[in-house]
């Protein structure tokens, strides 16, 4: 059963921690009501809980870029010239500085707005 989408972990509902509350009690009296342990328990309460009530991840088949090849094997598209970002010329982001020169002659050519 998935809880409330109103009830956050920040600002859990009533219901939602009454839930925590008997499950860590139901824990506490299975392994013989020790004491000392009431943090313990609540941690593992809220841990099962959450297992219990959020939306298990979506399988990697499902996902919407991965395939199958002849073999069966999954593989997932990279998507790695999508966001390359500016290549350094002569203005860019990363100043306007050319880095290291490769030699005195392209520095000049840099310097005078040939390359």
């Amino acid at each position: 059963m998935p809880n409330d989408p109103s009830d956050s972990p920040f600002y859990p509902s009533a219901e939602h921690l009454e839930r925590i509350r008997v499950r860590a009690y139901h824990l506490w009296e299975s392994e013989g009501r020790p004491e000392g342990q009431a943090a313990a328990y609540w941690e593992r309460a809220e841990a099962l809980d959450a297992i219990a009530h959020n939306a298990p991840a979506p399988k990697v088949e499902d996902r919407p870029n991965v395939h199958h090849t002849s073999e069966g094997v999954l593989i997932e598209e990279a998507f790695l010239q999508e966001n390359l970002g500016e290549f350094p010329a002569r203005s860019n982001d990363l100043g306007d500085a050319m880095p290291t020169p490769e030699s005195r002659e392209i520095a000049r050519e840099f310097r005078e707005g040939e390359r």
